[in-house]
Formats: C-alpha cells, sequence, structure tokens
C-alpha cells in the first residue's frame, strides 16, 4: 500500500469528523464561492477539457474509444454554466443533516432521538464526464462527508482543474475534506480500506460496477447497467408516445436512463411502427426488431443479446408484444432495475405495469431521460442506485445521511425497569426536535 493514497484516505477520515459539524451556512458558503469560481475559470476549465477530447478522439479513430465516450467527455461554455447552476442548486437544498427523523419518550423525562448525520467517508468512482467530478464534491460537501474522487483517466485534465478549483475555494471548510486519486492500482487499495472508507460509489460499466462489488467488504451503492425501456400500449397517444419514444433515445443516447428497448402492444404496432421508425432513421438511429416487427417495418434482425444491452448510442432494439403483461414480463426478464416507462391513457393498464415492474424509477407518459438527480429536484446525484437498501434511484442528499440515536434522560437508570416492581417504559411519539444538550 502507498503511502499516498493512505495518507489520502487518513486525513479524508480527519476531515469527515469535523465536516460533520461545520454550519450549514458555512457549507452554502463555500457551494455558492464554488459556483462563481467555475463561471471566472471557464476558460481554463476549457482549455484542460480540450486536450482530453483531443487525446480521445485520437483513441476513437484507433477504435479504443467509442464516440460516446468522448460525447460525454466534451465540455462547452454552457455545459460549465450548468455545472455552476447545479453546485447553486445544490446549496440551494435543504440542510439534510440535524433533521430529527422520529422522537419517542421512553419515560418521562427520556426521550430518545433518531437525527440524520453523514456518512462520513465516502468514495467514488466514475465515468468519463467531468461535471460528476463536480456533481459529486458538492453533494458531499453539502452533506457534510468527506469524499475520494477517482475519474476516467480520458478525463484526467478536465479533472485535475476542477479538483484544484474545488480544493482552492472549498478546502478551508474543513481542510482534506476532498481527495482526489488518479491510478488504477489506487483503486484496489481503496477497496482494502473497510477501517476507513464507509461506502463506496461506483458509476461505469457493468463490468467494472461487479468488480468494486467483487472485490471490497465496504458497502457498494450503485447501479451496473442502464437496460431501460419504453412501452406503448394499445390505449397510447400515439402522436404523444412517438414524442417520448423519440427523446428517450435520441435526446442524449449516451446515459444510463435513455432508452434501449421499445416495446409495442401488437394491436397498434401496424400503425405505429412505420413512422416511428422513420423518424429514429432520420436522427440516425439503428434499428433491430423482432420477428413480428420486421413483419411490418424493414430493420435488422435482433439478436438475443440485443434484450440485454445497454447501447449508450444512436441504437434500438424494437419487440411486438401481446398486451402489457406481456411487456411486464420482458422487462423484469432483461431490464436492470433502473428506469422503465409506458405510455398510455389507460390508468388500468398504467397500474398494471408501474405496480408489476421490478426498477427503482417506473414512469407514466413521460421519457426515461427524466431519471435524474437535478430534475428530481435533489439538486444532483452521486449515481443511480438500482438497489433496494439504503438508497434508490437517483441518490441526492439523503442517500449520504445515515441517522444516530440520541438520547436525553435524567439520570435514567435500566435497573429501574427491571425486576418484580419494574417500572414500564411509555414508548409514546411526540413532535419535537433535538437540541444538542437539552432534547426538547
Amino acid at each position: 500500500m502507498t503511502e499516498s493514497t493512505r495518507e489520502k484516505v487518513d486525513a479524508a477520515e480527519r476531515a469527515a469528523l469535523d465536516l460533520a459539524n461545520v454550519s450549514e451556512a458555512e457549507r452554502n458558503d463555500a457551494l455558492y464561492d464554488l459556483a462563481d469560481a467555475l463561471r471566472e475559470r471557464t476558460d481554463e476549465i476549457l482549455d484542460a477539457n480540450e486536450l482530453d477530447v483531443d487525446a480521445a478522439e485520437a483513441a476513437h479513430e484507433r477504435g479504443e474509444y467509442s464516440a460516446a465516450l468522448v460525447d460525454r467527455l466534451r465540455l462547452d461554455e454552457s455545459k460549465v454554466e450548468d455545472i455552476a447552476g447545479m453546485v447553486e442548486s445544490v446549496a440551494g437544498q435543504d440542510d439534510p443533516l440535524g433533521r430529527t427523523l422520529s422522537a419517542r419518550e421512553l419515560d418521562d423525562g427520556l426521550d430518545l432521538y433518531k437525527v440524520s448525520v453523514p456518512i462520513g467517508v465516502v468514495a467514488t468512482v466514475f465515468e468519463s464526464r467531468p461535471d460528476a467530478l463536480v456533481q459529486i464534491a458538492a453533494l458531499a460537501l453539502k452533506s457534510g462527508n468527506a469524499v475520494i474522487l477517482k475519474g476516467g483517466s480520458e478525463a484526467s485534465e478536465s479533472n485535475r482543474v476542477l479538483y484544484d478549483i474545488i480544493t482552492e475555494v472549498a478546502d478551508d471548510v474543513s481542510p482534506g475534506w476532498a481527495q482526489l486519486i488518479e491510478a488504477r492500482e489506487d483503486v484496489d487499495r481503496l477497496l482494502d480500506m473497510d477501517d476507513s472508507v464507509d461506502l463506496v460509489m461506483p458509476r461505469g460499466s457493468s463490468e467494472f460496477v461487479s468488480y468494486i462489488q467483487d472485490n471490497t467488504q465496504i458497502p457498494v451503492l450503485g447501479h451496473t447497467e442502464g437496460v431501460c425501456h419504453v412501452f406503448v400500449d394499445d390505449d397510447a397517444d400515439l402522436d404523444m408516445a412517438a414524442d417520448v419514444a423519440f427523446d428517450a433515445k435520441v435526446q442524449y443516447p449516451a446515459v444510463c436512463n435513455a432508452v434501449e428497448t421499445l416495446l409495442v402492444h401488437e394491436s397498434i404496432a401496424p400503425e405505429f411502427l412505420p413512422g416511428m421508425v422513420e423518424r429514429y432513421r432520420e436522427a440516425g438511429v439503428t434499428l433491430r426488431g423482432d420477428e413480428q416487427t420486421r413483419d411490418i417495418v424493414d430493420v435488422d434482425p435482433v439478436t438475443a443479446d440485443d434484450w440485454d444491452s445497454e447501447y449508450g448510442d444512436l441504437e434500438l432494439a424494437v419487440k411486438v408484444v401481446a398486451d402489457v403483461y406481456d411487456a411486464v414480463d420482458h422487462v423484469n426478464a432483461h431490464g436492470s432495475k433502473h428506469t422503465e416507462s409506458i405510455l398510455t391513457e389507460n390508468d388500468e393498464h398504467a397500474a398494471v405495469f408501474m405496480q408489476g415492474i421490478d426498477a427503482a424509477s417506473v414512469f407514466h407518459n413521460a421519457s426515461t431521460r427524466f431519471a435524474d438527480g437535478y430534475r428530481y429536484g435533489l439538486g444532483a446525484e452521486v449515481g443511480i442506485s438500482t438497489g433496494k437498501t439504503h438508497a434508490r434511484g437517483p441518490v441526492g442528499l439523503d442517500g449520504l445521511t445515515t441517522y444516530k440515536y440520541y438520547l436525553e434522560g435524567d439520570g435514567h437508570l435500566v435497573a429501574t425497569y427491571s425486576g418484580e416492581d419494574a417500572r414500564q417504559f411509555t414508548h409514546e411519539e411526540f413532535d419535537g426536535e433535538w437540541t444538542p444538550g437539552r432534547g426538547r
């Protein structure tokens, strides 16, 4: 284990103890200062990003990187402004810390409070999007967590500049709360530090996330793939359905909430598919369909692998299904528990789909692209979780908190509640906020 990795984690662990007690006002001020600094240093950010993009485009020409990766990597003035706005949005969120989640009287003068607190040290390993570094750092700061940041090597120049800006502006809040690691071997060292790191959130390929899960005892929160579906029901408004299905694939195909498989009810497929396929083709989408689809439109045949593929690009699989139950069965068999959508004017069909699908987000008459922490009003997201414990879906501030129990008494003894003449607990809930040293 190298000293540098250990030292960074130790520094983050020390900072986490201090940061948990930094006031909301100080945390917010640092975030607003960070947003201003990002705007002021836009040219510096874009110069660094240009180096990354140039190298990535050369790698793409050699067949090493996909076009989607290059697209995710690229920044411009508008995207930097969006990043700064996101930081301000995080600052504007309610403080997730110090909230009394429940208050219970155990007995007269003996009150138990469940209060939200930071998780501690959160490590994140993320993909080529440089904005992810700022999102994660902003959410960590707002939620009082120290953070270890490991971005993809393809974004190294962008990440270094963004990290420098973050630490120059916000490190006074709790020196060392944000740490950057860059070497691949540092990730393996980090995964062994279950004594110091409280949570790992990987963002990347399914193979990489599985690798993280298999090689650490640290709790892992994340998702492996974004195999999302849109189902066009027989009671759908077909004009609206065409717009939503198009948006879900074409608006930004390189992200995990873009649709990868379009399911169409057999009774409306002959009417819906020809125009939909033509619209996709005009946008450059490569289409593959099952036998029933190919009886209606001229597309390439699907393979069995297509139903389980996250393309991350302008590619789409199309399947004709018998009814909503058939759609539910297909999604549950091939989906990744990320985001699914039904397009229908039939509320009963919508209920069958939404309640029958096992996914973190299930939509009715809306694009899968809405599955995003910023769009959910969370300020931003650390990532998407498709698991069912601790946090699910876009993980924002609440997903970066846990809780403590605080007990306020007045010399109470357990012996009082034992034996033949034991005093009885009241166990009554009450409305109250915990205040240090005073309770209610």
